[in-house]
């Protein structure tokens, strides 16, 4: 069986279909995943405001495949994923803080999306 997904975050949803489709049966479960692996914190409005939540992070892709139980793994590349939306990068256009840590414009260390948005935020 082969499994397509946008993203993995943080490995929860893709351990929990590979479970279920190894309980229908499938003998084998190959991820591949179209976007790069996910390795920065995103503070710009995806739920990802602590890096250590993120799977791939400090991880190998061997790594990861083996935290979610697949079989085997690959993720699209940065290159390839601006090259398939042929979008500009930088301010204005894509931004890829989250795949390699370059952030278009600078957060201080300490913030989180909850600072950023005005909230409380829960640590």
């Amino acid at each position: 069986m082969v499994l397509v997904d946008d993203s993995i975050v943080r490995g929860t949803t893709s351990r929990h279909l590979v479970n279920l489709l190894r309980e229908a049966g499938a003998r084998e479960v190959h991820l591949r995943i179209a976007s790069p692996p996910y390795q920065h914190a995103c503070h710009y409005g995806i739920d990802t405001s602590r890096t250590s939540d993120l799977i791939a992070r400090g991880r190998t892709v061997q790594e990861i495949a083996d935290a979610i139980g697949a079989d085997s793994l690959a993720y699209l590349s940065v290159e390839g994923m601006v090259r398939a939306t042929g979008l500009p990068v930088g301010p204005g256009g894509f931004c890829l803080a989250c795949f390699t840590g370059d952030h278009p414009v600078p957060v201080p260390e300490e913030a989180d999306k909850y600072a950023l948005e005005g909230g409380s935020g829960c640590g």
